[in-house]
């Protein structure tokens, strides 16, 4: 169902985790090549694994409480994908000497952050929408 907010919320959640990633490169290394996410066979698995979670819970719209369980998962496996990040991030180096070409994160590091976000207000959305029924079924 197209017309509820957490649908929109969940597709854009999979385009952060299933589009953008092929355009932003997750860094630059020193030599000034974009590592994108394809470059390793873990990020391959989890922006998979994310994107699939966020397919698979926009198309189980009417099992709102598998959805919102699908919605937690994909916000720990993004969490998860978030700490690999800044695990490499912290063992990135970031040189200063003029001589040396400087290594710089990229913006698709931020990519799960996105995804979280929209996930929990997907989620909130849902959430809302279940207390309504629950509601509705009490006054029958």
């Amino acid at each position: 169902m197209l017309q509820r907010i957490q649908t929109i919320y969940l597709l854009i959640a999979l385009v952060s985790a299933g589009v953008l990633p092929f355009i932003f490169p997750l860094w630059t290394t020193a030599s000034g090549n974009g590592f994108m996410f394809m470059e390793n066979l873990g990020y391959i698995v989890l922006f998979g694994l994310s994107a699939t979670l966020s397919l698979v819970s926009i198309v189980s719209f009417k099992k709102r409480k598998s959805q919102f369980v699908m919605g937690r998962l994909n916000i720990i496996l993004n969490l998860i994908l978030l700490g690999l990040f800044i695990f490499r991030s912290l063992n990135l180096s970031g040189e200063t000497n003029k001589d040396l070409v400087i290594s710089e994160k990229g913006i698709g590091m931020l990519l799960p952050i996105v995804s979280i976000v929209f996930l929990s207000l997907a989620n909130k959305a849902i959430k809302k929408d279940e207390d309504l029924v629950k509601s509705v079924d009490r006054l029958r």
